[in-house]
């Protein structure tokens, strides 16, 4: 019986390494990411995450209408983490709602580790229907905050909501 649970475990992990091996050939085939990005922090070009969200059904914004981080007018996603792109796909998921991005990675936001330069952070337009999400799913934390079970930080700024991910909230 030892033998048989031992070889089903090595069979177990053929599969399992067959199916990443897989899986990881395919995503560093991708035009739209590099072998090198790999986990969830993982930092993102501008035109892959754009293509992610894009994918997603969730637009971006640019009151400049450009993609320059070093601009601060327009809407950059360069060196955005892989975790805060799969945070606002799951945000739309799980709220139903249309999402449009207003800010990302450009210059002109407040400094700090968690801070927009460095890809955690992401504004998204204000709408009643994500404002309604995210008062009534999350839990108050005062100040005009919210926090999620997954430790996420939801600001309402007036006109827009400034998202902090500090993981992917469940992917």
């Amino acid at each position: 019986m030892n033998k048989v649970i031992r070889n089903a475990a090595i069979g177990t992990s053929a599969l399992a390494l067959a199916f990443f091996s897989s899986s990881a050939v395919a995503q560093a085939a991708s035009s739209d990411t590099a072998a090198a990005d790999v986990g969830v922090f993982a930092k993102l070009s501008h035109s892959q995450a754009a293509s992610q969200l894009s994918n997603a059904g969730i637009g971006i914004r640019s009151s400049g209408g450009c993609s320059d981080r070093n601009t601060p007018t327009c809407t950059s996603l360069e060196q955005v983490n892989s975790a805060t792109i799969q945070g606002a796909i799951t945000l739309k998921g799980a709220s139903g709602c249309a999402l449009t991005v207003t800010g990302g990675t450009e210059v002109g936001h407040a400094s700090g580790t968690y801070s927009h330069w460095n890809g955690y952070k992401l504004d998204f337009a204000m709408t009643s229907c994500l404002t309604n999400y995210i008062t009534g799913t999350f839990t108050s934390i005062g100040g005009g905050k919210w926090q999620s079970g997954s430790g996420n930080i939801y600001y309402n700024e007036s006109n827009h909501w400034d998202v902090t991910y500090h993981n992917c909230g469940g992917c």
